[in-house]
């Protein structure tokens, strides 16, 4: 890891794309000379193009500008830029190129880039985002805040395009939000405070106070104590808010958050360490779906209904991580099981549960899971994806206080990755053997990468040695009292050894719930807003039955005649106002005679089922004895019953035809707007891969523009040059075409500017000199130069120097004439010619 110091530094990781070339030059320009920090420039470059970045940057500074190339070694002072068509990565001080693994227009450099700046450079990680468009660099510096780096983003206000900015600054995770060109001083002022070391300071015996003092406020504020978490991962939070904001005294930044809550609030945020990703360490969910899941199944006999914790979820990832791979492995089943598993995610910040339930992501998570799994868990929606609704509704999200609030109990899985590492071995060991408890015999236990389950090695066995995930073990060893969070105590029924008490009442009042629930509680069911079944309690046989034809456990559909129009009715009113119906005395046409039953329909509140869940209580109802006989009927009205009955059978018959028509034209509606969403999916795509390209044409775009104005100014330039010498001057091509000429050689050679193209030979010239042509063929045969002196019709006197044309490559694309006008030399030299020979005489 580079370490801000005489020896090693620093490196700034700079991530830009559509308009950041007017960003880049505006942040260089303000950094000042010898700052000690190598900066690397990551931006969505045109594949095809030749890069010029660093020659247009060198004139923004004075440090060394120059394009990566493999294994090159990372300078202070120097600024490195990514080359087209490449993925750029560091690796022990050292870049590293790849070909891109995306193709055209759906790369993530900058998140890439980021990422390894992250693992190699840890707490002196340095991200700066820039102009751009999308949302590129996001998961770079989520790994970049992981490990206790600086992330500072351009105002989006400023920007030509704020995307990239915006999508940074809306994860929450930016430290500093500036102008392009005030960026560069706070990084450096960030690093020089970060350099005085105020961890040590914290950690020491005089400020030891100090430290709890920062603890209690916390705790008051947020409800939440923080006094069994690692003091140097808190001090190193500490750190870095002291430094954003330049407060030199740990006295003075406590007096600081008395008077500011909000930065309580930031600093709570901060010490959660929010950030994750999907499918961390793939190797692990690997092994987890392909070998620990396919062993669970094999041991769970007595039901098909699995649990799973996963305390400390953050925003949701690794919730539906472990929800999609559930659903991977029992795929593969053979024989099929329909094993269905509900996970418990919980977290201290409720805004990161508001997240995680929507389920909504960026599009950078295609970094992260692979195009199968996005097209068949995820919902691409205005370029971002949703988790889909048969994955959302295997998780229950809620906030929790792992230390303080009760556990979840009677797990199969319990997943709790990188949580533990920030925690103290007290703690640690507390929670350990709270996770023993929760979970069943045989259960998962699966930890993070740098985990492990330290000596308790009694109560989890490794599944794999190389690999974090272990079984839950009945220990023979006497194993310490679980100690519970204070507001949970379980009542645990205990046999004396004195007197062989009976278990505690608790269990009989259990055990009598239990058998009331089976035998004598109605028969009910639970389905979801659409009728479709969910769960069925009890017998409902007699109410109940499934259709001929394809399985379809509609409610509607298994509805046995006498129930189905009002239960429909019902079931639609009860939805749309979300309060209990009661169905009094209708009569079900049973296997053995009619059964007169009521009917309860009651819409669940959303707060218990998000999803709008429907119950319905069936409660047959005895048939009254008859008092009286009633009065025999006449003929005629008997045949007018029948005639109603069949009249009624009739209209049941048709309504029965028309509800399995319209259930065929909704399926048929289904299925075409399952198309459209395809479609729809598919032109999104494509849109997105049109904008990414437009950005990188962009990007090329200001590239040439500014090279341009610097030809045009340089053109400029050697044209004023020329003017000035006041030498006539030709270029010619390799034909001995004109090219260009100075104004000069106008007054020489009758030149127009139409003549521009023609051959030097149609043109009309004062000199006296018909071997131009032939000479400046020699020149361009031989490559040597020729000078003549040649006199004119007026009388004048030109020195003509015909040279090879060299481009900046060395290769020779014509000649260049110069005529100087030499008449007074020449004049001269025959004046003194004239008197020598007038003295010799």
């Amino acid at each position: 890891m580079h370490v801000f110091g005489n020896t090693t530094f620093p490196i700034v990781g700079i991530g830009a794309s559509a308009g950041g070339l007017e960003a880049l030059e505006q942040f260089f320009r303000s950094v000042p000379d010898a700052s000690g920090l190598a900066y690397a420039v990551v931006q969505h470059l045109d594949p095809t193009h030749k890069g010029i970045l660093p020659e247009l940057l060198q004139h923004a500074t004075s440090m060394k500008v120059m394009q990566v190339k493999q294994n090159t070694k990372v300078q202070p002072d120097c600024v490195y830029v990514i080359p087209p068509n490449k993925d750029m990565s560091i690796s022990n001080g050292e870049f590293k190129l790849a070909k891109p693994a995306s193709p055209r227009g759906l790369g993530l450099p900058i998140d890439l880039f980021f990422r390894s700046l992250a693992i190699n450079c840890g707490q002196q990680s340095v991200g700066v985002i820039l102009s751009g468009m999308g949302s590129d660099g996001v998961l770079g510096l989520q790994a970049i805040k992981e490990v206790a780096g600086i992330v500072l983003v351009q105002d989006p206000t400023t920007a030509k395009s704020d995307g990239m900015p915006r999508s940074a600054i809306d994860t929450g995770l930016v430290d500093i939000v500036a102008l392009a060109e005030e960026l560069p001083a706070k990084i450096v002022a960030f690093l020089q405070r970060a350099n005085k070391d105020i961890a040590q300071m914290l950690l020491n015996n005089k400020d030891k106070n100090s430290l709890g003092d920062i603890i209690v406020l916390l705790r008051a504020y947020t409800g939440h104590d923080f006094s069994l978490y690692k003091k140097n991962s808190i001090c190193r939070r500490l750190e870095r808010r002291m430094g954003i904001h330049q407060i030199t005294s740990i006295p003075s930044y406590i007096q600081y958050l008395k008077e500011n809550p909000q930065e309580l609030e930031l600093l709570f945020k901060e010490l959660l360490i929010g950030v994750t990703n999907f499918f961390r360490d793939v190797t692990s969910w690997d092994y987890l779906r392909y070998y620990a899941l396919p062993a669970l199944f094999e041991r769970q006999h007595d039901s098909l209904e699995l649990r799973a914790w996963i305390p400390g979820c953050s925003s949701g990832e690794e919730a539906y991580s472990l929800a999609i791979t559930f659903y991977e492995a029992v795929e593969t089943l053979v024989p099929a099981q329909h094993y269905r598993l509900q996970i418990f995610a919980t977290d201290l910040a409720q805004e990161s549960i508001e997240k995680a339930r929507q389920g909504i992501y960026s599009e950078n998570i295609v970094a992260d899971v692979s195009p199968e799994r996005l097209e068949r868990f995820f919902v691409l929606e205005n370029g971002k994806y949703r988790i889909t609704k048969e994955i959302r509704e295997m998780v229950i999200f809620a906030q929790q206080d792992m230390v303080m609030d009760p556990p979840f109990t009677k797990l199969d899985i319990l997943v709790c990755r990188n949580l533990l590492i920030y925690l103290e071995g007290e703690l640690q060991k507390k929670l350990m053997q709270l996770f023993h408890y929760s979970l069943k015999p045989g259960g998962l236990l699966f930890l993070g990468s740098a985990e492990t389950v330290g000596n308790f090695t009694n109560l989890f066995g490794a599944e794999d040695d190389k690999i974090r995930i272990y079984r839950r073990l009945e220990s023979l060893l006497q194993a310490s009292p679980v100690e519970f969070p204070p507001s949970f105590v379980p009542v645990i029924a205990e046999k004396s050894k004195e007197h062989g008490r009976p278990s505690a009442p608790v269990s009989v009042q259990s055990l009598t719930d239990q058998i009331i629930l089976q035998q004598y509680a109605p028969p009910a069911v639970l389905t979801n807003a659409n009728g479709d079944v969910v769960y069925i309690s009890g017998r409902t046989g007699k109410y109940l039955e499934p259709a001929a034809g394809k399985a379809n456990l509609n409610i509607f559909a298994m509805a046995r005649d006498g129930l189905r129009c009002e239960l429909s009715a019902a079931f639609n009113k009860a939805v749309r106002e979300t309060e209990t119906i009661e169905l009094k005395g209708l009569m079900v046409a049973a296997n053995h005679g009619n059964q007169m039953v009521d009917i309860i329909v009651q819409a669940l509140d959303k707060s218990i089922a998000e999803q709008g869940m429907v119950l319905i209580v069936f409660k047959d109802v005895c048939l009254q004895p008859v008092v009286a006989e009633s009065p025999p009927t006449s003929d005629a009205e008997s045949i007018r019953i029948r005639e109603y009955e069949r009249e009624l059978q009739r209209l049941h018959v048709e309504l029965g035809v028309l509800r399995e028509e319209m259930q065929t034209s909704q399926e048929e509606l289904r299925s075409t707007n399952e198309e459209l969403q395809s479609t729809n999916e598919e032109l999104t795509t494509s849109k997105e891969e049109t904008l990414s390209m437009n950005e990188e044409l962009q990007t090329l775009n200001a590239e040439l523009q500014a090279k341009l104005d610097e030809l045009s100014l340089t053109a400029s330039d050697m044209k004023n040059l020329l003017d000035s010498t006041d030498i006539a001057t030709i270029f010619l091509d390799v034909d001995l075409k004109v090219r260009r000429f100075t104004s000069r050689a106008v007054k020489i050679i009758k030149f127009i500017p139409g003549d521009i193209g023609r051959p030097i030979t149609d043109l009309t010239s004062i000199l006296d000199y018909p071997e131009l042509a032939e000479n400046a063929k020699e020149v361009l045969r031989t490559l040597v130069f020729s000078e003549k002196n040649i006199p004119s019709q007026d009388g004048r006197w030109f020195s003509v120097r015909i040279m090879p044309y060299r481009t900046i490559e060395e290769k020779i694309d014509g000649v260049v004439i110069t005529l100087t006008d030499i008449t007074s030399h020449h004049k001269e030299i025959a004046d003194l010619q004239t008197k020598f020979q007038e003295d010799t005489s």
